[in-house]
């Protein structure tokens, strides 16, 4: 009876099942992603409105592809997501051999980097840095501005829909790969039962150690600057400059986005503590239970993205004066460190927590 009722869960689409088998149905997701932008750059290149990039852009200077006109743009935009939708779905169906299964790969891994660190600009830090602050501040009409329309114009909103396909196709990859090695889809373990050393618990829990503590101390150096302007100390600016932020109030929103990057530093501390694996005794109704990997694998790894692509348009932005050495005192151009650091401290969560298999058993 049991047999019977999992087969039966299984063929009407257990929801756990589907997050388990992922592998089987993320390169369809972004052959259908791909399929859909693609249908998207062909409006535009028709002379459909909307446009995202360029002259479409209210802030172009924000933006790696700030420069990209929709006469010029639109039509690659299409082209590339027809043919991404041929390629996930043969990186799903077919068994890829030699230069075919590279191209195949190559193709995913390009597509992912672009749609998660190319497009994506420091905007989208920003908009989710001051959701906190805003949904706290909502009770007293703080700040006193519309948070959607100012945080999510519509070139912003495609950046987060790029960001989506981005990660189909980070998975789409991974599961291709994973393929090709005849690994299973959901773990990444062989049949040969040969774990790579550094992907064992207790070297993830040594090398994870580190990345912890770098992705834990970096966002102070931030943090810091922020409050010390709070305070009145123009700690890598000027007193004008300082002066202007306390006229106009915006001193009270950088120490509430200094507050939340603090925050999520302490949060970063739960991927190596015990409160990351079980629920503290405060919080009621699950004190003692087990954490779900999932709780904090996939928000650290969305913010991983996040920083980094924040970090690498304040760089970007300032090209001349990193190159010059101003790194060194500007927090902001040490996110992508901090971004790397926080995946590699992620990436060891994972492999500490994620057990045996449950889809080839094997640990």
């Amino acid at each position: 009876m049991d047999t019977a009722k999992n087969s039966l869960l299984q063929a009407t689409g257990n929801p756990s099942s589907r997050v388990v088998r992922w592998p089987s149905w993320i390169g369809y997701a972004a052959a259908a992603w791909s399929l859909v932008y693609g249908l998207l750059g062909l409006y535009w290149a028709l002379g459909g409105s909307g446009f995202p990039f360029g002259e479409g852009d209210s802030q172009p200077n924000m933006s790696f592809l700030g420069g990209l006109q929709t006469k010029s743009g639109a039509p690659w935009i299409a082209a590339l997501g027809f043919v991404g939708a041929f390629v996930a779905v043969a990186a799903t169906r077919l068994q890829q051999k030699g230069i075919v299964r590279t191209a195949v790969l190559a193709f995913a891994c390009v597509a992912s980097a672009i749609l998660l660190i190319a497009i994506p600009d420091a905007r989208v830090i920003m908009a989710v840095g001051y959701a906190p602050i805003c949904l706290i501040g909502a009770p007293f009409d703080w700040p006193p501005v519309n948070y959607l329309e100012k945080a999510f114009p519509w070139e912003v909103i495609n950046q987060f829909i790029c960001m989506a396909g981005g990660f189909l196709w980070a998975g789409t990859a991974l599961a291709s790969y994973r393929r090709s090695r005849q690994a299973c889809g959901s773990c990444g373990r062989t049949g040969s039962g040969a774990t790579a050393g550094w992907t064992t618990p207790g070297a993830a829990a040594r090398w994870g150690r580190w990345a912890v503590y770098v992705a834990f101390v970096l966002p102070f150096g931030y943090a810091g600057m922020r409050w010390a302007w709070a305070f009145g100390i123009p700690l890598g600016i000027d007193r004008e400059l300082l002066q202007e932020l306390h006229t106009n109030g915006l001193w009270l929103a950088g120490a509430g986005l200094a507050t939340v990057a603090a925050g999520g530093s302490v949060l970063t501390l739960g991927l190596i503590q015990r409160w990351g694996e079980i629920f503290p005794r405060w919080t009621l109704g699950l004190s003692g239970k087990r954490v779900p990997p999932e709780l904090a694998i996939v928000p650290a790894t969305f913010i991983t993205v996040v920083v980094i692509t924040g970090g690498l348009t304040v760089i970007r932005m300032n090209l001349s004066a990193f190159l010059s050495g101003a790194f060194i005192t500007n927090p902001m151009m040490w996110w992508p460190v901090w971004g790397i650091s926080l995946g590699a401290a992620t990436l060891a969560y994972y492999y500490r927590r994620r057990g045996q298999c449950t889809v080839c058993g094997r640990e």
